[in-house]
């Protein structure tokens, strides 16, 4: 079997991370088509410098694989095989989750509540799959070798540390409330840790780095997994990184957080920080259960197999002609949009 991974965004990294490794242990082939941003980022941090990287549609079209992986909301009409959405993040309070845009065959989801909601647009639509796998990135974070962790990345052991990580959308966002009130509650015993998303507006992300606190850390990396491990606590708002978290069993403070309100504290003034913070450094397991409670709603799947399943439900669909005989839509105005960025923009993979 041969697979092409169809990567714009660098957080996508580690999403198709344990799906590679899995392969790497089988005789199927894979590339991985990437824009030019992620070309960069490989670059820059030295990664896949064993893997076949291709950056242009042509080079998929001559590979002429089976599946079609996208870790995001599109893939290339133009690109053979069957395409398969694998998604960027467990964003299930988000409505572009269930954005049904035409171009896959097959959509493996998460957890059962994603399922649900995928089972009713299938029964609309007609044309497609829906197979409940998890999350791919899920096994890459359950599996990761986090012992002595904080030492190796240089972060003291006495020190409280706390990982905000908020999400870019403006409806949801933090940022702008919770940005100018962090220095001033800052302890002397914390070290708080940045990580924004690479959509984050870039005035924001400039006024940290123009804060010039020790206890203040912006972390740059494509991934964020170490820093799940390091910190004592979360704070983010309507993030999907909050159930990455969680599957390690440790608490998260929100902001004005769309739904599963009670997956930690969800305070809705910046005022409510600090003292929603002590709650929570004194008592993290207060909503353990309630975390596993969600997770299993939304991703069950913590035992490092999702990669497992996904090959399995993939091989099984060919194997069993399982494809929908009705056909996508012809979808022109998204196609157009696909042709226009790579004729105008260097590459439609931006």
């Amino acid at each position: 079997m041969k697979y092409l991974f169809y990567i714009s965004k660098s957080y996508s990294i580690t999403i198709i991370k344990p799906l590679m490794e899995y392969l790497d242990n089988t005789q199927d082939k894979y590339v991985i088509l990437v824009s030019r941003k992620v070309k960069k980022k490989i670059t820059e941090e030295n990664i896949w410098t064993d893997k076949t990287v291709i950056t242009t549609v042509q080079e998929g079209i001559e590979f002429n694989p089976d599946f079609c992986l996208s870790p995001g909301n599109y893939v290339d009409f133009r690109l053979p095989g069957i395409k398969v959405e694998i998604f960027h993040g467990i964003g299930i309070e988000k409505p572009s989750h269930y954005e049904i845009r035409h171009f896959f065959d097959v959509y493996l989801t998460s957890g059962p509540v994603v399922t649900e909601k995928f089972n009713e647009l299938q029964k609309k639509y007609g044309y497609f799959l829906v197979r409940e796998t998890g999350w791919p990135k899920m096994d890459h974070i359950m599996s990761y070798p986090a012992e002595n962790i904080r030492e190796k990345y240089g972060f003291p052991t006495v020190k409280k540390i706390i990982l905000y990580a908020p999400t870019f959308s403006k409806k949801m966002q933090s940022a702008d409330a919770l940005i100018g009130i962090i220095p001033e509650i800052i302890k002397d015993d914390e070290i708080w840790l940045m990580k924004f998303h690479e959509f984050m507006d870039k005035d924001t992300i400039q006024k940290i780095g123009e804060l010039s606190d020790p206890r203040i850390i912006l972390v740059s990396t494509h991934d964020i997994t170490p820093y799940l491990y390091i910190a004592d606590v979360m704070i983010s708002d309507t993030s999907s990184v909050i159930y990455e978290f969680m599957a390690l069993d440790k608490p998260v403070i929100t902001f004005r957080t769309m739904s599963r309100k009670d997956k930690g504290i969800d305070i809705s003034s910046p005022e409510e920080l600090r003292s929603a913070l002590d709650r929570t450094l004194s008592d993290p397991a207060e909503h353990s259960a309630i975390r596993m409670k969600h997770l299993n709603e939304v991703n069950p799947y913590l035992n490092s197999n999702i990669a497992t399943n996904i090959f399995k439900v993939l091989e099984d669909i060919i194997k069993n002609n399982e494809l929908p005989k009705k056909k996508k839509p012809l979808n022109i105005f998204r196609k157009l949009r696909i042709l226009y960025h790579e004729k105008f923009r260097n590459g439609h993979l931006k």
